[in-house]
């Protein structure tokens, strides 16, 4: 069913991204990386051949995007699938009363702008493109899968920013959905709980073995793979639209 599909993954060339690229190109559908020029996405692109492309790009950028979108068709002749990978994370109290010090707004602002407003500038220039595709028998033409994370609903002490930011992925769901049913177009998110990503691998294992307790079962953090499944099966579920989806291992994150 993913064969002789036509994605674009953003944040493609590492972590949960990297990992939905090569599975995308595995099941014999066609990716473009999107990611930042300083990635690895280049390397990985030749790495994995022909049915795999490279466009640099900010994903707070429309022309960046916008020609991360005009490759697709370039390339491959149009585009069936969107999933917003591409996010960052900054950790930090509202208020640090021992050193005097406010959260930066600086900082609160670039999580919000990057998670959020990347996520939505992607996807309003992808569902341009896929709305040129012919429908499917069901009136289908394409479908988008964004990144939230478990923090939208269990936020961490100093995840104000990075908590919001994901609650607003989860929050625009539903309404881009409904926007975009009349066109065939679906919206679903994943909220992954602790995968083994670079965003983790900078913590210490220490950490990391404690984190990976925290999972109830599978008692170990969420292998890339694992995720990169998920969107395979939601490309390829038809009624799947406008849901939100946690894959986390039971995991409830405690304050």
């Amino acid at each position: 069913m993913t064969a002789g599909m036509v994605g674009l993954v953003t944040g493609g060339a590492s972590g949960l991204g990297r990992a939905t690229v090569e599975r995308l190109v595995q099941s014999g559908a066609s990716a473009v990386i999107l990611d930042l020029p300083s990635s690895d996405g280049q390397a990985l692109a030749a790495s994995l051949g022909d049915r795999c492309a490279f466009a640099p790009a900010d994903v707070t950028s429309e022309a960046d995007v916008q020609s991360a979108v005009s490759l697709a068709r370039e390339k491959f002749g149009k585009l069936d699938l969107a999933v917003n990978c591409a996010g960052i994370a900054v950790a930090a109290k509202t208020y640090n009363f021992k050193k005097d010090l406010p959260h930066s707004l600086e900082d609160f602002q670039r999580v919000i702008n990057v998670n959020i407003a990347g996520t939505f500038n992607v996807i309003r220039l992808a569902v341009g493109e896929m709305g040129k595709n012919e429908p499917d028998a069901d009136g289908h033409r394409g479908c988008v899968i964004n990144t939230a994370s478990v923090a939208a609903f269990d936020g961490q002490v100093g995840q104000a920013a990075y908590s919001a930011s994901k609650g607003g992925i989860v929050g625009m769901t539903l309404p881009i959905a409904r926007d975009l049913a009349p066109m065939g177009i679906r919206v679903i998110t994943i909220a992954p709980g602790l995968f083994s990503t670079p965003l983790l691998a900078g913590l210490p294992e220490k950490v990391r073995s404690f984190l990976a307790r925290q999972v109830p079962f599978p008692s170990r953090l969420g292998d890339p793979a694992e995720f990169a499944h998920l969107v395979t099966s939601l490309a390829e579920n038809p009624m799947i639209n406008g849901e939100v989806i946690r894959l986390d291992g039971a995991i409830r994150m405690q304050p």
